[in-house]
């Protein structure tokens, strides 16, 4: 004791305490009279770190400030307050791309003559701005961090023409290059070729890539996707979870994982997200070993666990220990009472129709899932259950596919 008071002499120092009270005034006064400019400046300080990015850009909109999206048109290198309640994306938080890149593209987008201004499509950025900074890999991170969307939203289409729109502005130059060469005159200005056509991406997808160019999710969040359907069989957000001796049901977004050796083996740590608050879910070890193959990072999962008050972790918090993991494949046969697929008749006059289901179905075979079908024409109604040897796993894969053949409205998992 005698050397903690010692200590504590030191400790808390009063120079130090009034210096950093006199700091802490400051900056709550700034956050407080003018958030939008001291949020900005935060994320500026630290934009190589997408870890504190996050933190920072989560309260920036807890605080009611709004965070537009990176823009090739709008945006600085850092964030910019636009005005008291919006800040504008920083290009230079965009990873893949570096200040000598982004300043090379403010160049470009404020240069004089013809070629100045906004860029008006993926053809003219590449045309305009030196491929020596700005090379494939910066446009490729740009692209999926959403800075093209208010020149074109169709980021799969964008993504796969950068191969060819980098080969365009090349060739643009030697033509200019080769005109003056001669001296002919300008060279005649060739059409920019088609973009590539390519399927939109997903909702889930489209904010994977997002992560891979931010650092997380920016546009929404991937259990969103999911929520309608999970709160079928989840009574409870993760952020409504109190103690009690029953094993409740919680679902959620696999965000990070740790794991951790004790006396009894090796256990996991995982945070789940559902958008409302995170929550740390321990994995002891005979959980761990039998479920170890279903945890992953962006997948959703479904878990049955043990709710108790977390004393050390202040008020209101709760510990969570996981009796048993499922993938949402798994929830859904759990919990679903049919898979009901409705046909119209216009499917079935492809002759081929029934072997296409029969197909489609038995590559999830064997499941836990009864199938009905819903047959409808102008002439007749029928239903008609499948037999438990055609009962399948409800996986994502299944739907989309079944959705893309008859459509999606067509396809319903009723629960019980």
């Amino acid at each position: 004791f005698d050397l903690m008071t010692k200590f504590a002499e030191y400790g808390f120092n009063k120079s130090h305490t009034a210096a950093y009270a006199v700091v802490t005034y400051h900056t709550a006064w700034l956050k407080a009279h003018h958030c939008s400019a001291f949020m900005a400046a935060t994320m500026s300080s630290d934009m190589d770190n997408t870890d504190t990015v996050k933190i920072f850009y989560e309260d920036t909109v807890k605080n009611g400030i709004t965070v537009l999206p990176p823009d090739v048109n709008e945006s600085d290198y850092r964030f910019v307050p636009v005005d008291a309640k919006t800040i504008r994306y920083g290009l230079g938080a965009v990873k893949g791309t570096g200040q000598q890149a982004v300043d090379c593209i403010l160049e470009a987008r404020k240069s004089g003559g013809n070629n100045g201004g906004p860029f008006k499509d993926l053809f003219d950025f590449c045309t305009r701005v030196d491929k020596r900074m700005v090379n494939r890999r910066t446009i490729e991170a740009l692209i999926r961090a959403g800075a093209f969307d208010a020149i074109d939203d169709h980021r799969a289409r964008l993504l796969a023409s950068v191969g060819i729109a980098m080969e365009w502005a090349e060739q643009q130059e030697r033509n200019a290059m080769q005109a003056g060469l001669f001296d002919m005159g300008a060279a005649a200005e060739e059409h920019a070729p088609q973009l590539v056509d390519a399927k939109r991406w997903t909702e889930k997808q489209q904010l994977m890539e997002e992560k891979i160019a931010l650092g997380f999710y920016f546009s929404g969040h991937p259990f969103h996707a999911v929520k309608a359907e999970v709160g079928r069989f989840v009574r409870r957000t993760l952020d409504k979870l109190e103690p009690a001796r029953d094993l409740q049901l919680m679902a959620g977004l696999v965000t990070a994982t740790r794991t951790k050796l004790t006396s009894r083996g090796k256990m996991a740590f995982v945070t789940l997200d559902d958008g409302t608050e995170p929550q740390e879910v321990a994995v002891y070890n005979e959980v761990l070993e039998a479920e170890r193959g279903k945890i992953r990072e962006d997948e959703v999962l479904v878990i049955e666990g043990k709710v108790s008050k977390d004393d050390f972790a202040g008020e209101g918090k709760v510990r969570v220990s996981a009796e048993r993991i499922m993938t949402l494949a798994e929830a859904r046969g759990r919990f679903a009472r049919e898979l009901r697929l409705s046909l119209n008749g216009q499917v079935s006059r492809d002759r081929t129709a029934a072997e296409r289901l029969k197909t489609l179905l038995g590559a999830y075979v064997p499941g836990m899932c009864p199938v009905r079908i819903a047959y409808r024409n102008g002439e007749a109604t029928c239903e008609l259950s499948l037999g438990d040897a055609m009962r399948v796993r409800l996986e994502d894969d299944l739907l989309a596919a079944l959705g893309d053949w008859l459509s999606a409205e067509a396809v319903e998992i009723r629960y019980q």
